[in-house]
């Protein structure tokens, strides 16, 4: 598959994902859950004339140029793919569904707000992009100030989350805040399991294959590592590597098919 249209279907998907928890579970029930659909949330109760939709919109062209000026023109592009598809996927669910509360009840309303707004956004950010909004501003904090992405967040949407409470009362701003915990701790860990690797030290009597196997099949380096036996006193070697999940998978079927007896420690 094309990296490029891989990179933005995987966009889409997460874009897709927070669209629908914006229209089914945060703006139906004002819940001013962060970002700059629970800002547009809050200002839709001031300013009736224009949608949340509409506010979307207009926030998330400001806020692109301010994130093109501070971030670069690469990230630039794909945030406003990201922010002009996030405000037509929302129009479109709108328009075509016209969405109304799944459930009144609060805590059922943050636990799937949070599910699917965390783990779209982590698809985003995954591809190094945005869905816009108060995002860029989270994505500029992360880039200087090295928070993580979902700490960056945080720091940002509490204040949408005070400006929801003073507009729609604070048992609906304190719901709002366990949204903005939970889609933190829900990006964190989203994309740590993108990049989370895995560790090999591997001791067998079938190295030389082993190594083939994982510099040619695999497509990965690996370091020989001189070892000896404290027990035996024999001289050996140890094969280190660092792999993703999957090729971990491979090197382990290769390993128990050829050398039962290897010794293998993962970290």
């Amino acid at each position: 598959m094309n990296k490029k249209f891989k990179e933005y279907l995987t966009m889409t998907l997460g874009m897709l994902m927070v669209a629908i928890s914006v229209e089914f579970f945060v703006i139906p029930n004002n819940m001013a859950s962060g970002g700059i659909t629970g800002f547009s949330v809050v200002a839709n109760n001031y300013i009736p004339a224009l949608s949340v939709e509409a506010l979307t919109f207009i926030f998330n062209i400001i806020l692109f140029i301010t994130g093109f000026l501070f971030i670069g023109g690469s990230f630039g592009v794909k945030t406003l793919y990201g922010a002009l598809g996030i405000s037509g996927l929302m129009w479109f669910i709108k328009t075509v569904f016209n969405p109304q509360a799944i459930t009144n009840d609060l805590m059922i309303n943050a636990i799937f707000a949070s599910a699917l707004t965390g783990t779209g956004l982590a698809l985003v950010f995954s591809q190094d992009a945005s869905t816009g909004g108060t995002d860029i501003i989270a994505k500029i904090l992360n880039k200087y100030l090295k928070l993580d992405m979902g700490k960056s967040m945080q720091v940002v949407d509490m204040i949408v989350v005070v400006l929801g409470g003073l507009t729609f009362g604070w048992e609906k701003g304190m719901y709002s805040l366990v949204i903005v915990f939970m889609n933190g701790f829900i990006i964190d860990k989203v994309i740590a399991g993108f990049n989370n690797c895995k560790e090999l030290l591997i001791m067998s009597s079938k190295n030389d294959e082993i190594k083939t196997f994982i510099m040619n099949d695999v497509n990965r380096g690996c370091t020989i590592i001189p070892a000896k036996g404290a027990y035996s006193g024999q001289e050996t070697d140890m094969i280190y590597c660092v792999v993703n999940r999957k090729q971990f998978i491979d090197i382990k079927k290769f390993i128990r098919e050829i050398d039962q007896d290897a010794f293998i420690t993962v970290s």
